[in-house]
């Protein structure tokens, strides 16, 4: 299926917007503020941002990196974050096309990248994100089971959401100083988007997501102690072996199954 340069144009645009918003809530949320007020504004010296100064990117470059004010720098990571998530959002969209389910998956991917980010800033994974995101994403979800006319795909992610949830739930037995209660019901929102996709997808995710875990961890335990601080945070990890799946699944399994002579 091709996607039309316009389609993917306009993915990309949306993609810079939902980012910039993703920095505010990974940022805010937290830290318990409001989204709405303040207005944005520098951390530093507080003065409110110029609504050119907002623009995705542009804004970034325009300042050069600082507050006009009080001269601060501003984090290179808000235009990274920005391009990334567009750059996440067009690669969607090409392997989705334009179809039902390409909604659910680019909630999916800004809910994802949310996550990591916060994970990694504070080591949390707030339940006002993760919680409404299962709700929001299985009503995203039933469009596209209604226009592939079965409901073995949603019953698919439902097996996988259980499933998923109840691997980490183990491992937090196992791990309580590891695997906290976030990262149990972060693995169900993933095991719901995997499952949706096949079993395949599923099985490849889990494998990716243990083995970024470990190689993450392994980097962490021999990184100097003066470039080391606090705890890995593993949720990027998860997540990273969640999209990995999603782009991957499908090659992946094919070429094992060539390679077993099971095709």
């Amino acid at each position: 299926m091709t996607t039309s340069w316009p389609v993917l144009a306009s993915i990309a645009v949306l993609g810079l917007m939902v980012g910039s918003f993703l920095n505010v809530i990974a940022f805010r949320v937290p830290r318990g503020q409001s989204l709405a007020v303040p207005r944005t504004h520098c951390t530093h010296c507080a003065a409110p941002t110029r609504l050119v100064n907002n623009i995705p990117v542009v804004g970034w470059l325009i300042t050069r990196g600082q507050c006009p004010r009080c001269k601060a720098p501003i984090n290179r990571r808000y235009p990274l974050v920005e391009l990334g998530t567009a750059a996440l959002m067009v690669a969607i969209t090409l392997r989705f096309g334009v179809t039902a389910q390409l909604p659910a998956y680019l909630f999916f991917a800004s809910v994802a990248i949310v996550l990591a980010l916060i994970d990694a800033d504070q080591h949390q994974l707030p339940d006002t994100i993760v919680l409404p995101a299962y709700v929001i994403g299985t009503l995203l979800l039933m469009p596209a089971g209604a226009a592939n006319g079965t409901w073995f795909d949603a019953a698919r992610a439902a097996i996988g959401m259980a499933a998923l949830w109840c691997i980490y739930a183990a491992l937090q037995i196992a791990c309580p100083t590891l695997v906290v209660p976030g990262y149990v019901k972060l693995s169900g929102l993933l095991g719901l988007f995997l499952g949706w996709l096949s079993w395949g997808a599923l099985l490849v995710g889990v494998i990716i997501g243990f083995i970024v875990t470990v190689v993450a961890a392994k980097t962490f335990e021999v990184v100097g102690p003066k470039h080391r601080s606090g705890t890995l945070a593993y949720a990027p990890c998860m997540i990273a072996g969640a999209g990995g799946a999603v782009f991957a699944a499908a090659p992946v399994l094919g070429i094992y199954a060539s390679m077993t002579g099971l095709a």
